[in-house]
């Protein structure tokens, strides 16, 4: 389980670090088949990076060759972050779900902020990181450069 204080409204570098090295499984939660777009640039990164990648949209069978799941719920093993990629009014039920399903951490890629949310994913257990690009932080914290892409 990855622990961080709790009360803030982001994480620190060192705190983000901990997050990205103890994490093995990410759930994308919004990713699209499309290789244009954000989320699935992302979890390609990711993947390509070490991560298990669960792919979550119900209206896909598959991305990135990882079998894809209708939501949280469905998934059948422990999901260690769950990668929030859906428009902010989605946030308080994914968030529900991270909680129910025992994830340990939510991530709301940038421009997501969902205060309510997060707080209540902090009251039980989960660490959260707001407004931030999982693949940027990565980079960033390991000397890595930006590859050409605005995710």
């Amino acid at each position: 389980m990855i622990e961080c204080p709790d009360g803030k409204s982001n994480v620190t570098n060192e705190e983000a670090k901990l997050i990205l090295g103890r994490s093995k499984t990410v759930a994308v939660v919004g990713i699209s088949h499309k290789a244009d777009r954000d989320s699935h640039r992302v979890a390609k990164y990711l993947k390509d990076h070490g991560y298990r990648i669960i792919p979550v949209n119900p209206k896909y069978r598959d991305v990135l060759g990882e079998k894809c799941y209708p939501d949280l719920k469905a998934v059948p093993e422990h999901i260690d972050v769950v990668d929030i990629f859906r428009n902010v009014e989605m946030i308080p039920g994914i968030v529900d779900e991270a909680v129910a399903v025992g994830a340990d951490a939510v991530w709301m890629q940038r421009g997501l902020l969902h205060e309510k949310a997060a707080q209540r994913a902090r009251s039980a257990g989960l660490v959260v990181v707001m407004d931030e690009c999982m693949m940027e932080t990565h980079i960033r914290l390991n000397g890595g450069c930006r590859p050409n892409s605005s995710a």
